[in-house]
Protein backbone atom coordinates (compact mmCIF):
# COMPACT_ATOMS: atom_id res chain seq x y z
CA UNK A 1 0.00 0.00 0.00
CA UNK A 2 1.70 3.11 -1.08
CA UNK A 3 2.43 5.57 2.18
CA UNK A 4 0.89 9.42 2.57
CA UNK A 5 3.43 12.31 2.36
CA UNK A 6 3.76 14.98 5.63
CA UNK A 7 4.00 18.49 5.61
CA UNK A 8 6.48 19.80 8.73
CA UNK A 9 7.84 23.40 8.93
CA UNK A 10 11.70 23.39 9.78
CA UNK A 11 13.10 24.03 12.70
CA UNK A 12 16.10 26.72 12.77
CA UNK A 13 19.33 24.74 14.15
CA UNK A 14 18.97 26.43 17.66
CA UNK A 15 15.27 25.41 18.34
CA UNK A 16 16.02 21.95 17.20
CA UNK A 17 19.10 20.97 18.84
CA UNK A 18 17.16 22.18 22.19
CA UNK A 19 13.65 20.91 21.30
CA UNK A 20 15.63 17.28 19.85
CA UNK A 21 17.31 17.28 23.76
CA UNK A 22 14.20 17.20 25.50
CA UNK A 23 12.65 14.62 22.94
CA UNK A 24 15.29 12.58 23.86
CA UNK A 25 15.15 13.46 27.54
CA UNK A 26 11.42 12.99 27.71
CA UNK A 27 10.36 10.72 24.52
CA UNK A 28 9.27 7.12 25.16
CA UNK A 29 12.90 5.90 24.18
CA UNK A 30 11.25 2.87 21.81
CA UNK A 31 8.96 5.24 20.09
CA UNK A 32 11.30 7.99 19.42
CA UNK A 33 12.46 7.69 15.96
CA UNK A 34 11.66 10.90 14.51
CA UNK A 35 13.73 14.26 15.26
CA UNK A 36 11.24 17.39 16.75
CA UNK A 37 9.25 18.73 14.20
CA UNK A 38 5.82 20.96 13.45
CA UNK A 39 3.54 19.04 11.63
CA UNK A 40 1.46 21.16 9.29
CA UNK A 41 -0.38 18.47 7.45
CA UNK A 42 -0.48 14.78 8.71
CA UNK A 43 -1.00 13.03 5.63
CA UNK A 44 -1.47 13.73 1.51
CA UNK A 45 -2.42 11.02 -0.90
CA UNK A 46 0.71 9.34 -2.56
CA UNK A 47 -1.36 10.83 -6.09
CA UNK A 48 -0.94 14.22 -4.51
CA UNK A 49 3.25 13.80 -4.72
CA UNK A 50 4.39 15.94 -7.95
CA UNK A 51 1.53 18.92 -7.17
CA UNK A 52 3.04 19.03 -3.34
CA UNK A 53 6.90 18.82 -4.38
CA UNK A 54 6.09 21.87 -7.14
CA UNK A 55 3.64 23.69 -5.33
CA UNK A 56 5.55 23.63 -1.54
CA UNK A 57 8.88 25.61 -3.25
CA UNK A 58 6.70 28.27 -5.04
CA UNK A 59 5.09 29.02 -1.69
CA UNK A 60 8.60 29.51 -0.50
CA UNK A 61 9.32 31.88 -2.80
CA UNK A 62 6.84 33.83 -2.50
CA UNK A 63 6.84 34.57 1.29
CA UNK A 64 9.10 35.60 4.12
CA UNK A 65 10.33 32.55 6.70
CA UNK A 66 7.39 33.12 8.65
CA UNK A 67 8.20 34.24 12.64
CA UNK A 68 7.22 32.55 15.51
CA UNK A 69 7.56 32.71 19.78
CA UNK A 70 7.57 29.86 21.94
CA UNK A 71 4.75 30.85 24.71
CA UNK A 72 4.81 27.91 26.92
CA UNK A 73 3.83 23.78 27.56
CA UNK A 74 0.94 22.16 25.87
CA UNK A 75 -0.59 19.62 27.45
CA UNK A 76 -1.69 16.49 24.60
CA UNK A 77 -3.24 14.41 27.27
CA UNK A 78 -1.37 11.23 27.43
CA UNK A 79 1.65 13.89 26.13
CA UNK A 80 3.88 17.26 26.39
CA UNK A 81 4.55 19.60 24.11
CA UNK A 82 5.87 22.94 23.33
CA UNK A 83 3.22 25.47 22.55
CA UNK A 84 4.42 27.64 19.66
CA UNK A 85 2.41 30.93 17.84
CA UNK A 86 2.92 31.76 14.66
CA UNK A 87 -0.43 33.85 12.80
CA UNK A 88 2.18 33.78 9.61
CA UNK A 89 2.59 29.83 9.79
CA UNK A 90 -1.06 29.63 10.08
CA UNK A 91 -1.92 31.65 7.09
CA UNK A 92 0.36 29.80 5.33
CA UNK A 93 -1.43 26.60 6.12
CA UNK A 94 -4.59 28.00 5.40
CA UNK A 95 -2.93 28.86 1.90
CA UNK A 96 -1.76 25.52 1.56
CA UNK A 97 -5.12 23.49 2.77
CA UNK A 98 -7.30 26.33 0.27
CA UNK A 99 -4.84 24.79 -2.17
CA UNK A 100 -5.60 21.17 -1.45
CA UNK A 101 -8.94 21.84 -0.41
CA UNK A 102 -11.27 18.60 -1.39
CA UNK A 103 -8.44 16.60 -0.67
CA UNK A 104 -7.32 17.21 3.11
CA UNK A 105 -8.14 14.37 5.59
CA UNK A 106 -9.89 14.52 8.11
CA UNK A 107 -6.67 14.67 10.79
CA UNK A 108 -6.33 17.88 8.62
CA UNK A 109 -9.33 19.55 8.59
CA UNK A 110 -8.75 20.37 12.21
CA UNK A 111 -8.17 24.09 13.77
CA UNK A 112 -4.05 23.79 13.97
CA UNK A 113 -2.15 24.51 17.20
CA UNK A 114 1.31 25.00 16.16
CA UNK A 115 3.85 23.17 18.64
CA UNK A 116 6.51 20.35 19.27
CA UNK A 117 5.81 17.13 20.36
CA UNK A 118 8.58 16.27 23.04
CA UNK A 119 6.91 13.25 24.90
CA UNK A 120 3.88 10.98 24.01
CA UNK A 121 1.79 8.03 24.79
CA UNK A 122 2.57 8.08 28.13
CA UNK A 123 0.57 8.06 31.42
CA UNK A 124 -1.58 11.28 32.25
CA UNK A 125 0.08 11.63 35.21
CA UNK A 126 3.83 11.17 33.67
CA UNK A 127 2.54 14.12 31.51
CA UNK A 128 1.23 16.42 33.78
CA UNK A 129 4.59 15.98 35.44
CA UNK A 130 6.44 16.75 33.21
CA UNK A 131 4.68 19.93 32.59
CA UNK A 132 4.65 21.13 36.10
CA UNK A 133 8.42 20.70 35.75
CA UNK A 134 8.73 22.08 32.62
CA UNK A 135 6.48 25.26 32.83
CA UNK A 136 8.66 27.36 35.34
CA UNK A 137 11.64 26.99 33.26
CA UNK A 138 10.74 27.23 29.80
CA UNK A 139 12.22 30.68 28.27
CA UNK A 140 9.76 32.33 25.86
CA UNK A 141 11.59 32.56 22.51
CA UNK A 142 11.41 34.30 19.00
CA UNK A 143 12.47 32.91 15.99
CA UNK A 144 11.69 31.76 12.16
CA UNK A 145 10.68 28.85 10.14
CA UNK A 146 13.85 28.30 7.23
CA UNK A 147 11.45 25.77 5.37
CA UNK A 148 9.20 23.61 4.47
CA UNK A 149 9.55 19.67 3.64
CA UNK A 150 7.84 17.18 2.74
CA UNK A 151 8.63 13.71 4.08
CA UNK A 152 7.30 10.20 3.25
CA UNK A 153 5.45 8.15 6.04
CA UNK A 154 7.39 5.29 6.19
CA UNK A 155 5.65 3.42 9.58
CA UNK A 156 8.57 4.93 11.55
CA UNK A 157 11.28 6.93 10.57
CA UNK A 158 10.23 9.21 8.05
CA UNK A 159 11.54 9.96 4.64
CA UNK A 160 12.95 13.45 4.08
CA UNK A 161 12.01 14.47 0.07
CA UNK A 162 12.17 18.00 -0.02
CA UNK A 163 13.29 20.79 1.97
CA UNK A 164 12.09 24.19 0.54
CA UNK A 165 14.05 27.04 2.01
CA UNK A 166 11.72 30.20 2.36
CA UNK A 167 13.45 33.10 0.08
CA UNK A 168 10.26 35.42 -0.53
CA UNK A 169 9.75 39.13 0.60
CA UNK A 170 6.21 39.15 1.39
CA UNK A 171 4.98 38.91 5.29
CA UNK A 172 2.00 36.71 5.87
CA UNK A 173 -0.12 38.62 8.10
Amino acid sequence: MAKPFIVTAALPPDIQRWADKLRCEHYPAERNYLHAHVTMFHSFAPSLFDELKDFLPQVTREFAPPKAFVTGIMDLGKGTAIALQSEPLLALRALIAEHFHGSLTAQDLYEPRPHITIQNKVTKNEARALQAKLAPTLEQRQFTFPALELHLYRDGPWEKIKSSVFRGKEELV
